[in-house]
């Protein structure tokens, strides 16, 4: 689909326009940058997604955003406080305008808020949070449900969006505001937000045009960035080799089998971090009546060799996981280890009557995580052993995300990153019951459900004491690893490569949403 974004410029055409920093001149920076893929959509709200993510930090702003070492910075919220147990009030910069021209206010962060908890996939981030009130006009207050730890965790997720400008129709006579997943609605294919770049021109799956919002409220920024040319190339040798060949200037990921090629190039350097992403493969129980039987479930996991899939595929960046929560997280389990044991495997699928085996299908990105088409590949194949013939498919990531909200195969792959920093963002969305209601559970493919995991998830994100806290955290990591609810990867590590003098060590961090407002092109 291609979209030419200025059209929303008759509503405001003078400010519009002006509001655009010119390209030309000597102290234009053009940075010209290439992900594996771009984001489905436009819109903030339609999937919970690094890629989504990515965008908003670019074309949106949060109240509040995480800093390099896990802290957390004002953006739009220029400061915050605490006014009982149960609400916190955010006091809003001054002086913030849209890309539109409108100005911001308390009216869109709460009209932000509220189509939030509309949203199938955000909804389930701000369960505990019971209301969002106006308190002047350049202020919200938040209630939670009671005592809530995670408030300024869950803040950056609210990303103020113009509500003028989402209100009304289409030229199709339907609401600007509607959330539609995987649709051509107002939303996901118009932005006006806050944020360092206004989107120009969108062509699905081939070129995004960004240009710098002269009227950014951010001006202590040194970032010099004026206009973007975003082009998504899925392949990893063509990607790395634009770098080198200095058709582009900044691109993700670097993978694995070229991370020396980049930090060695002449005009090149790398820029590497440890991961916290999961990698993980889910079970559906309700597609595979095999599934349902947790001895076929364990056989699975231990005939999956994540070790060697993080050796010879990932060739060691990456780190092996039996587990959700990745160390420093307060869930993470010492206790638990990958569980690799072909024999095992294979006895227990004999306990459980399988011994014969059954058919499956798989389905995997293969666009969207380091190597993902290859570890599905390598799993496929390591399930064989134990008799489960998998039929395999492997799609881009715009065509994967749909398929997988359908639950279209047997066994899906799904990589999780906690962007709350925090291991119940795990339980949340991949291990609770899928409650549709409460948007729990809503990346759970596998239809995983132990309601002792529903109840000490929901106890601990109204726990203030952390060490109680992460007892409990610990204790649910090890009932899902009992129950063997899911196939565990590893935490996949990440790499950025850069033309020498584009500064991306400034920008980038380990919840991999680089600040390119922030950019600094020598």
């Amino acid at each position: 689909m291609k979209t030419r974004l200025l059209g929303w410029a008759a509503l405001a055409a003078t400010a519009a326009v002006l509001a655009l920093s010119p390209v030309g001149g000597a102290s234009a920076k053009v940075l010209k940058m290439a992900y594996d893929a771009d984001p489905v959509s436009l819109d903030p709200h339609e999937q919970l997604s690094g890629g989504t993510l990515q965008l908003s930090h670019m074309v949106f702003d949060p109240l509040v955003r995480w800093t390099k070492d896990l802290g957390f910075e004002g953006r739009l919220a220029e400061k915050w406080e605490r006014i009982d147990e149960t609400t916190m009030r955010f006091h809003l910069r001054p002086g913030v305008k849209f890309h539109s021209g409108n100005p911001l206010t308390a009216v869109d962060v709460k009209w932000t808020f509220d189509r939030l908890k509309q949203s199938p996939d955000f909804k389930g981030v701000f369960a505990q949070f019971k209301s969002m009130a106006v308190s002047g006009d350049l202020s919200v207050d938040i209630v939670t449900d009671g005592p809530f730890p995670l408030v300024l965790h869950n803040a950056t997720y609210i990303f103020p969006m113009d509500s003028k400008f989402y209100t009304g129709t289409d030229f199709k006579g339907n609401p600007k505001d509607a959330i539609v997943k995987h649709g051509d609605a107002f939303a996901s294919t118009n932005a006006s937000g806050t944020g360092p770049f206004v989107v120009l021109q969108r062509e699905q799956g081939v070129r995004i045009d960004f240009r710098r919002f002269a009227d950014y409220w951010d001006k202590n920024s040194k970032g010099n960035v004026t206009e973007i040319i975003f082009t998504p190339i899925k392949e990893d040798p063509t990607r790395v080799a634009a770098l080198l060949a200095g058709d582009v200037d900044f691109i993700a990921p670097v993978p694995p089998t070229d991370l020396e090629r980049v930090q060695n190039g002449a005009n090149t350097h790398l820029v590497t971090m440890g991961g916290t992403r999961i990698i993980t493969f889910q079970l559906n129980q309700e597609r595979v009546a095999q599934f349902k039987d947790v001895r076929v479930r364990q056989a699975i996991v231990h005939a999956v060799n994540n070790d060697a899939i993080v050796q010879k595929i990932m060739k060691g960046f990456a780190t092996t996981a039996a587990q959700m929560s990745p160390k420093g997280y307060l869930g993470h389990n010492d206790s638990l280890k990958p569980r690799f044991d072909l024999k095992k495997a294979q006895d227990l699928m004999k306990e459980a009557g399988q011994e014969k085996g059954f058919s499956v299908t798989m389905m995997a990105p293969n666009n969207r995580y380091v190597n993902d088409a290859k570890i599905a590949e390598a799993v496929a194949g390591m399930l064989a052993k134990i008799n489960i013939k998998v039929d395999l498919k492997t799609m881009p990531k715009a065509q994967y995300w749909p398929k997988f909200d359908e639950r279209a195969a047997d066994i899906m792959m799904i990589g999780w990153h906690s962007d709350t920093e925090d291991s119940a963002n795990f339980y949340e969305f991949l291990a609770m019951t899928v409650d549709k209601e409460s948007g729990r559970g809503q990346y759970n493919s596998g239809n995983y459900s132990n309601p002792k995991v529903d109840e000490m998830t929901v106890k601990t994100l109204k726990m203030t004491d952390d060490a109680a806290r992460a007892k409990d955290l610990q204790m649910i990591e090890k009932i899902i690893y009992d129950d063997a609810g899911f196939v565990p990867l590893h935490w996949q590590n990440l790499a950025w490569g850069a033309r020498k003098g584009v500064m991306i060590e400034d920008v980038v961090n380990v919840m991999n949403f680089p600040y390119l407002g922030d950019l600094v092109i020598q």
